[in-house]
């Protein structure tokens, strides 16, 4: 190397303690190509020289700088890191004409020993300082995914066999024992719909409902029936159902009748004779407000009901 040369690339070293911190170059460092490198205009300037004149230094010296020590970006390259990283296109010596080149850890440290000088030997060991740093980050970041991964995966895997447990027991639920009583809360008027549809279709033989306020309503409920089932309605004088809604209703889903008794408070469903169920609110108002739905399991109760309506109808419409 030339004497003007090395007079030109040689800095006074003060405040050089300040330059090499590793915070501070930690925020020249970048990844491309899938490597750490840094610009060498940043590097001229912790070097205190031009960027030319660390690029003519290291031409003169191109065998000790293989592609994998340094190469020149593209000019896509270049765009995106002053987009990503709001990089300006000009450095505190001017502007460039060229395409920059990017140094490697390797490459910084093989530029020491270009330079020769004080101040490029002690900024190359902050730099490689902070290269060492920057890796036992990235090693303990790495880790620390990897065992998050490793976590969200048994929380998956203990989620979907946790899933699969109660599919399980909900599905050995439904197949061997009915729910003893339902409770619905005011506004869940589709869920109390599904539940008495499913009620009334599991009939075969008949259907028998004691309810003092039936309609309309209460027909479009009892119409998913088998076609077979046969149906009794018990109700009062004052039902809103007319002889023309029973007429309607059993042209399409016949048989239908309704009778009068005055003797019932509460709602009874009667399936086959044989299930009974004890309904806190009437089918047309179900799910409007708070009401419950029992299973009676004494076939004694069933059979007293029963009877008391054969004693107490009044007559049919």
């Amino acid at each position: 190397m030339e004497k003007e040369d090395i007079t030109l690339l040689e800095a006074e070293t003060n405040d050089l303690c300040n330059v090499v911190e590793v915070g501070h170059i930690q925020n020249l460092i970048y990844v491309i190509r899938g490597k750490q490198v840094m610009l060498d205009s940043d590097l001229a300037t912790l070097y205190q020289v031009e960027t030319g004149a660390l690029n003519r230094a290291v031409k003169r010296n191109e065998n000790r700088f293989p592609e994998d020590f340094r190469f020149q970006l593209t000019k896509d390259e270049y765009t995106n890191l002053k987009c990503q990283n709001g990089i300006s296109s000009e450095n505190e010596y001017g502007g460039r004409r060229t395409l920059p080149y990017v140094f490697t850890e390797q490459g910084i440290s093989m530029l020491s020993s270009v330079l020769k000088s004080d101040v490029a030997v002690n900024v190359s060991i902050g730099i490689m300082r902070t290269f060492v740093e920057m890796r036992k980050y990235m090693a303990n970041t790495s880790q620390l995914y990897d065992r998050v991964n490793t976590m969200e995966e048994r929380q998956i895997i203990y989620q979907n066999e946790t899933n699969e447990k109660f599919d399980k027991v909900f599905a050995y639920i439904s197949d061997h024992e009915e729910s003893q009583q339902k409770i619905f809360f005011d506004g869940q008027i589709y869920d109390a719909f599904s539940l008495l549809i499913n009620l009334i279709g599991d009939a075969t033989k008949s259907i028998v409902l004691v309810d003092n306020y039936v309609d309309v309503g209460t027909l479009n409920i009892l119409a998913k029936k088998k076609t077979d089932v046969t149906v009794i309605v018990y109700t009062v004088k004052k039902t809103k159902l007319s002889e023309k809604d029973v007429e309607t209703f059993n042209q399409q889903y016949p048989n239908l009748q309704v009778k009068y008794t005055g003797v019932f408070h509460d709602r009874f469903l009667i399936i086959d004779n044989e299930k009974a169920y004890h309904i806190g609110a009437s089918l047309k108002d179900a799910g409007k407000k708070c009401f419950a739905i029992s299973i009676l399991n004494d076939s004694g109760v069933i059979y007293d009901i029963l009877q008391r309506l054969d004693i107490e109808t009044e007559e049919n419409i």
